[in-house]
C-alpha cells in the first residue's frame, strides 16, 4: 500500500509513474487496455503522491530514503544499535474490516494494523523500528485508500516507528464491491541479550494495562453477537456514546513506548499481549513450565461492551475469558522490587495500571473472584 501502484501484485513498478507503451499502442488500435480489466495504474500513482506527506510525518533515526523504491533500506547504527538483533512481526484486523466496511469508517482501521504488529514485537523486549503494509481491493478508491494509510501512519507516529513501504493490489474478481483487506509487517530490534520474556519467577507480579474496547479480536464473534441483538450499525451503541458501529470500530491501543519505557527502567521479566485466545490463552506464552499466572478478577470493572457481548449472548465467563481482553490489553510480568516504580511510571505515561496478581507454582492461569 504504501510505496506501491496497484496492479495486483508487480504488474505496475513499486511506486513509479508509469504508463506502458503498450497501454497506448493498444488504445490507438481500439484494443484492450489494463483499465478495461479493471486496473488503474494512474489511481495507483495518485495514491502514492496523496500518502507521501504522511509517510514522511512517520521517519525516525535510521530511517533513509522514501517511498517508491524496490525495497525499504534501514540503519541499524543510525537508529543507535551496536550489537542488534531483529525481530520481525506480521498480523491483520480480521473481521472487524467487515465494520469498517459496512459503515464506511475506515480512519482508524490503520491503527489496528499498526497496534497488532507492534504489540506483539515488543512483547519480545524489541523496539518497532519499520512497517510495511499490504491493501488489496477490487477497484482502488483513492480517497478511501488514503485515509486507511493515513491511519497506519498515525499508528507509526504513535509507535516511533518508519512507515517505509508497502503494496497496493488492485485485482477486480478477488475482492468485490468494496471489499478491501489489510496486513502489516513490523521490523524492530534489541541489543543482544535484552530479549523476553527471561527471568520470570516465583512471586513475580502481574502489572495490566487497560484496553481501550474489543481491540482486533473476537470480531466474528462480536457480528454474531451484533446480529442475534437485532441492531445496525448505525444503531445507537447500547453501552457507551454514539453508534454501535463506531463504538466497535475504536482502535487498538498501542502501548509500544510505554512498554519499552517500563523494559528501559529494569525488572521487567515478560510482556503478554492480549490478542486471541484473551486472558486465557497469553499469558503462559511468556511462562515457564511449573508456572502458571494467578490472576484476581476483582481487581478491575470489566468494560460495559464485554458486558453487554456477555448478556446478548448469554456467555459463559470462562467463554468471555478466553475470547476477548475483557479490558486488559498488556500485562507485565515484573520483579516485586520494581513493581510499584513501575506501575508509577505506566501511570505517569498515561495508562490505567491494575496490579493482577502474581506468578505461582502450576500450569496456564488460575483464577481468583469474579468479573465485576
Amino acid at each position: 500500500m504504501g510505496s506501491s501502484s496497484c496492479g495486483g501484485g508487480r504488474d505496475a513498478l513499486c511506486g513509479r509513474q508509469i504508463r506502458t507503451s503498450g497501454e497506448k499502442m493498444a488504445s490507438s488500435h481500439n484494443g484492450l487496455t489494463y483499465a478495461d480489466a479493471g486496473v488503474d495504474i494512474d489511481a495507483g500513482n495518485a495514491l502514492v503522491d496523496r500518502i507521501k506527506p504522511a509517510a514522511k510525518r512517520t521517519q525516525r533515526a535510521g530511517s533513509m530514503g522514501g517511498l517508491g523504491g524496490f525495497g525499504a533500506l534501514f540503519d541499524l547504527k543510525g537508529a543507535g544499535y551496536n550489537d542488534p538483533i531483529l525481530v520481525a512481526a506480521t498480523d491483520g484486523v480480521g473481521t472487524k474490516l467487515r465494520i469498517a466496511i459496512d459503515t464506511g469508517h475506515v480512519s482508524t482501521i490503520g491503527i489496528d494494523l499498526v497496534a497488532m504488529c507492534v504489540n506483539d514485537l515488543v512483547c519480545q523486549g524489541a523496539e518497532p523500528l519499520m512497517f510495511l503494509d499490504y491493501f488489496a481491493t477490487g477497484k482502488l478508491d483513492v480517497d478511501q485508500a488514503t485515509a486507511i494509510i493515513e491511519g497506519i501512519a498515525l499508528g507509526c507516529e504513535r509507535s516511533g516507528c518508519a512507515l517505509v513501504g508497502g503494496e497496493t493490489a488492485e485485482m477486480p474478481g478477488m475482492y468485490h464491491g468494496g471489499d478491501f483487506d489489510l496486513a502489516g509487517f513490523a521490523v524492530g530490534a534489541m541489543e543482544r541479550g535484552c530479549d523476553l520474556p527471561r527471568d520470570v519467577a516465583l512471586g513475580d507480579v502481574l502489572i495490566g494495562l487497560a484496553s481501550d474496547g474489543v481491540h482486533s479480536n473476537g470480531y466474528s464473534f462480536v457480528r454474531k453477537v451484533v446480529e442475534l441483538s437485532g441492531l445496525g450499525w448505525e444503531a445507537p451503541c447500547p453501552f457507551g456514546d454514539g453508534t454501535l458501529g463506531d463504538a466497535l470500530l475504536t482502535p487498538t491501543r498501542l502501548y509500544v513506548k510505554q512498554a519499552l519505557a517500563a523494559i528501559r527502567a529494569g525488572g521487567v521479566h515478560g510482556l503478554a499481549h492480549i490478542t486471541g485466545g484473551g486472558l486465557t490463552e497469553n499469558p503462559p506464552r511468556v511462562m515457564p513450565a511449573g508456572l502458571a499466572c494467578q490472576i484476581d478478577l476483582g481487581t478491575w470493572a470489566l468494560p460495559p461492551v464485554f458486558r453487554w457481548l456477555a448478556n446478548t449472548a448469554n456467555m459463559a465467563e470462562a467463554e468471555l475469558l478466553k475470547t476477548f481482553n475483557c479490558g486488559i490489553g498488556m500485562i507485565l510480568v515484573v520483579d516485586p522490587a520494581s513493581a510499584e516504580a513501575i506501575s508509577a511510571l505506566l501511570a505517569d505515561l498515561g495508562e490505567t495500571v491494575i496490579q493482577l496478581g502474581q506468578i505461582v507454582g502450576g500450569e496456564g492461569v488460575i483464577y481468583q473472584g469474579k468479573l465485576l
